[in-house]
């Protein structure tokens, strides 16, 4: 300290700004020199967003009510900005609802649970058991279209939830569980086992069968499928 100081000329000056440079210091320097070993100040926590749970205990009295929920509620397992809604359709105290798997690409560009050459054969299906299409009520397990997702235990409980209270409030003649999800959400058994048997829900006399669009893949198992139709349609005693 208070040695002579050597004064360096603009050359030098631009040669040693120079080296700053290549060594990636471009900005002003700071007074004090800066300890690198000293920890980092913890920053402070951000507020963590806690997903909201997904409320899924149906409570309303009137079908229409029931709809509108599942058209426009949040909290539906699966739902989300990008998924997709197959929106069930048809009448109230229908000759039969129509209960299916999760909706494929094809239903979705239909608009409706079972769609595109899917749908053509379950018309031909009903008309073979005297139902008319327009008779019939249409839903899905679940009307999400979230391709890559798929229903987890719990997801699956939370919807079979609401399939007995949409039964309970279409109050159909007859039910056809179409595909494995259905069979195992309300009747806890693979559709391998629970086909060929009648079965109670909500008080609904229920069948078990397969998936129209499966039926294209396999057509041997339409002979199947037919004996399920006709279990269906036999008289109650």
């Amino acid at each position: 300290m208070g040695g002579e100081v050597e004064s360096i000329g603009i050359a030098e000056a631009r040669s040693a700004l120079a080296w700053w440079l290549d060594a990636g210091v471009d900005c002003a320097l700071q007074e004090e020199p800066r300890n690198w070993l000293k920890p980092s100040s913890p920053r402070h926590a951000t507020a963590e967003v806690v997903p909201q749970p997904n409320l899924t205990q149906p409570s309303h009295e009137t079908l229409s009510e029931l709809q509108e929920w599942l058209a426009s509620s949040a909290h539906l397992p699966l739902a989300s900005a990008s998924a997709r809604r197959i929106l069930p359709h048809g009448p109230q105290n229908a000759a039969v609802m129509l209960l299916s798997d999760a909706p494929a690409l094809e239903d979705y560009t239909a608009g409706q649970p079972i769609g595109g050459e899917a749908w053509a054969l379950t018309r031909r299906m009903l008309t073979a058991i005297g139902i008319d299409s327009g008779d019939a009520y249409s839903a899905s397990l679940s009307p999400m279209h979230a391709p890559g997702s798929r229903l987890s235990e719990q997801d699956r409980e939370d919807y079979a939830e609401i399939a007995r209270r949409h039964i309970r409030l279409v109050a159909p003649k007859r039910l056809l569980l179409l595909g494995d999800g259905p069979s195992q959400a309300l009747l806890g058994k693979r559709l391998v086992d629970a086909r060929g048997h009648i079965h109670k829900l909500e008080g609904v006399r229920a069948v078990a069968t397969f998936h129209p669009r499966h039926l294209i893949k396999r057509p041997l198992d339409k002979s199947l499928a037919w004996q399920d139709l006709l279990l269906l349609m036999e008289d109650e005693t």
